[in-house]
């Protein structure tokens, strides 16, 4: 016991220096480069600091969250008013939520709904049609890998191109390329066609198993896993319902993603999962997480190096930390914009998964992250893809395939293509050696020492093979990774790369403490 003590502390003490270096530097490399960094704008949290503004997604995100708040606002009393005051249902709230939602597309993308309405049209009779025969994974999936590659291909399409009677209509295509949300659309689309599909097929799920597992439903409530597996009456999937589902307005632009059959029983029973005193502390620890993004991109430039390609200039051990914090940046850049949607989405009654239901600094596997970076997304993949491919007796196979669509449904660019690949690469070794623990049952002291050691050992090249994947995939493309390797393969590299996986070794070891300490106290 003491000895389990005394690791801990060691454990702790090495993060806190690790971290208190990592400020430092970084601190002191965002002070002396900053003149040459692109993206930095006057900052207003701790003046007279630049703000790093230089990722375009955060910087829209937060140049268009006041205007985005008062929508959110309107939207939320109009549909919560008129469920309560006429007490609608699933038929009625669909129709209030196609009005509203459209309202809002009007704005997004102007006449290019026309092109929404006519792909999702097309998809539900397509779906109608071929719902009860063998063919219809083939003909959902081909459909809707279609119009996504499409979509990219010609830019949106063009009114001109169907006739110039219409060639007027472009130049009202809004203010957001309606493209670039449709790949959620997608993702509903196939939601909408599986979850159809399988209303007409016996279930597989077992009620009354699941209810002993579950803490949510023990309580006499009802879980998204339950809303989500358990079908809807046919009544549900007609077209109102549906169409509500593709452009749900609180969801629309980022997500999460939620199933059909989740959203189309909460049109008719709204949440009960979260109070509203839940909901209000949700939003308030969301504004502390917002003052926390402001208080990063005030200190430390990341992105800034990153965009700007100052990180080639630099010592390997400098490299490393604005990898390191590049992915801090990008995990609470999404952290926050999910979880703004979801906030939104419960209140107007609508519960839908947590994207990042875990820090970023809590993985150590590829299959730990993945469970909990787009969770939702995760969610989604597991029960349209992987599942109905063959699952684990696939599982091989089945990443690959995975992920390459993960790749193709982000963007079509070669490096998210290289991001996929690696991801699946680094994916092989861990399966193997999970497969191989699980085969091998150590019952003394030492056995469970040596898997201990050994699971730590590859939580760390883990670690670092999933930042090199998301560097490759997100920053430097697949140009960049012979010039990585080769910088921290130098005399003046090596030292960085060891204390690097030193690091992420003791990180891991202190994971494991904290997942145990997890389940002793559950």
């Amino acid at each position: 016991m003491k000895l389990l003590k005394g690791e801990v502390g060691f454990l702790v003490l090495y993060a806190a220096a690790f971290y208190a270096f990592i400020i430092h530097r970084s601190l002191q490399i965002s002070r002396d480069h900053h003149a040459k960094l692109f993206g930095l704008r006057p900052g207003w949290f701790i003046p007279p600091r630049l703000n790093d503004v230089s990722d375009a997604q955060w910087r829209n995100f937060r140049g268009n969250l006041p205007i985005l708040t008062v929508v959110f606002t309107m939207f939320t009393l109009i549909a919560n008013f008129l469920r309560t005051s006429f007490h609608l249902k699933a038929r009625g709230m669909s129709i209030i939520w196609i009005l509203i939602s459209f309202t809002y597309l009007a704005y997004l993308h102007g006449a290019c709904i026309l092109f929404i309405l006519s792909i999702a049209s097309m998809n539900f009779l397509l779906v109608k049609i071929f719902a009860r025969t063998k063919y219809f994974p083939f003909v959902v999936w081909i459909f809707n890998i279609f119009f996504l590659l499409c979509n990219r291909v010609y830019e949106g399409y063009s009114f001109s191109t169907i006739g110039q009677r219409w060639a007027y209509l472009d130049n009202f295509r809004g203010t957001f390329r309606w493209h670039i949300c449709f790949n959620f659309v997608v993702l509903r689309m196939i939601s909408f066609g599986y979850d159809y599909h399988w209303a007409h097929r016996d279930s597989r799920f077992d009620h009354k198993k699941h209810i002993q597992r579950c803490n949510i439903c023990k309580s006499g409530k009802t879980c998204y896993h339950v809303l989500q597996e358990r079908g809807v009456q046919n009544d549900k999937y007609a077209f109102t319902t549906y169409l509500a589902y593709l452009v749900y307005a609180p969801l629309y632009l980022t997500g999460p993603i939620v199933s059909f059959n989740a959203f189309a029983s909460q049109l008719d029973v709204p949440q009960d999962n979260f109070s509203a005193k839940d909901i209000a502390w949700y939003g308030l620890r969301w504004v502390f997480s917002l003052l926390l993004m402001e208080l990063m991109t005030h200190l430390f430039y990341y992105n800034a190096f990153a965009i700007s390609g100052m990180w080639k200039e630099l010592h390997p051990m400098d490299v490393f930390i604005i990898g390191y914090g590049v992915l801090m940046f990008m995990w609470l850049k999404f952290f926050l914009i999910w979880r703004y949607f979801r906030f939104w989405s419960l209140i107007c009654g609508i519960e839908v998964p947590e994207n990042m239901p875990r820090c970023i600094n809590n993985c150590y596997n590829l299959e730990t992250f993945w469970k909990n970076w787009h969770a939702s997304y995760n969610k989604w993949l597991v029960r349209y893809l992987y599942i109905p491919l063959g699952g684990t007796r696939r599982k091989l196979l089945n990443v690959w395939v995975v992920f390459t669509f993960v790749a193709i449904w982000h963007d079509l660019e070669w490096k998210l293509l290289s991001w996929a690949w690696l991801t699946c690469l680094f994916f092989i070794p861990e399966m193997i050696l999970k497969s191989a623990t699980n085969a091998f049952q150590f019952k003394s002291t030492h056995g469970e020492f040596v898997v201990r050691e050994l699971s730590a050992v590859a939580g760390a090249i883990t670690i670092t093979c999933l930042m090199v994947a998301n560097l490759v995939g997100f920053v430097i493309g697949p140009s960049g990774i012979s010039w990585l390797i080769s910088q921290f393969l130098k005399r003046e590299g090596l030292p960085v790369l060891a204390g690097m996986l030193l690091t992420f070794y003791v990180g891991t070891k202190l994971m494991f403490h904290i997942r145990d300490a997890k389940q002793s106290s559950s």
